[in-house]
């Protein structure tokens, strides 16, 4: 079993989290949000979500960009961890540690740097689930065709054998593009009985 973690794993809305942050934090620099946009722009910040070690220039790139203070940057990426992580979905959490005896249970996830460390913090992953792809290890970010094929090979697996689970169509559509089979996740009831089903 393959999971994706935000909107999965996590109880966190991807698709309007990050402009209601984006929004928030706007305001509180008192610029424009045409303002407050180009100047991120040009700030040219590393892309986090294809590369390691790079989340401390980012930050400061951000900071210089908007001309803020230390304490403004380090309070804007604590809310933004807050928002990323969400809350643990216990109980699918907990469903794919008891899997372990009957499939494996792995995670490929988009990511951004600093996100193994967060998410280990807070929900501890790796007690469970192994390996733990993340788009900004690896460099590759669904819906990808290398995502899932890099997959596959970590996993040591046949594509056949594999069920991945999202939150959006367009990354379970990727996965079903290199063989495997893949589900939409709407609520836990319906994600584990799938998963049930694929077992049998």
């Amino acid at each position: 079993m393959l999971f994706d973690i935000g909107g999965v794993l996590e109880v966190v809305d991807d698709d309007t989290w990050g402009q209601l942050f984006v929004r928030r934090w706007q305001e509180r620099s008192g610029f424009s949000a045409e303002e407050y946009r180009a100047r991120l722009t040009s700030a040219e910040l590393p892309d986090i979500s294809r590369q390691e070690n790079v989340r401390a220039e980012y930050w400061a790139q951000i900071g210089q960009a908007l001309n803020v203070d230390q304490t403004f940057v380090e309070a804007m990426e604590a809310e933004m961890w807050h928002e990323y992580c969400g809350s643990l979905n216990t109980e699918l959490f907990e469903y794919a540690a008891a899997l372990r005896p009957r499939a494996g249970v792995a995670i490929l996830s988009n990511s951004v740097d600093g996100a193994r460390r967060e998410e280990e913090r807070r929900f501890g992953f790796s007690e469970v689930f192994d390996p733990i792809l993340y788009s900004h290890e690896t460099g590759l970010l669904k819906p990808e065709s290398e995502a899932y094929e890099n997959a596959l090979e970590r996993l040591g697996a046949d594509a056949d054998d594999v069920l991945f689970i999202d939150d959006h169509e367009v990354c379970a559509e990727g996965a079903r593009a290199v063989g495997m089979d893949a589900i939409v996740h709407r609520d836990n009831r319906s994600t584990i009985n799938e998963i049930e089903q694929f077992l049998l």
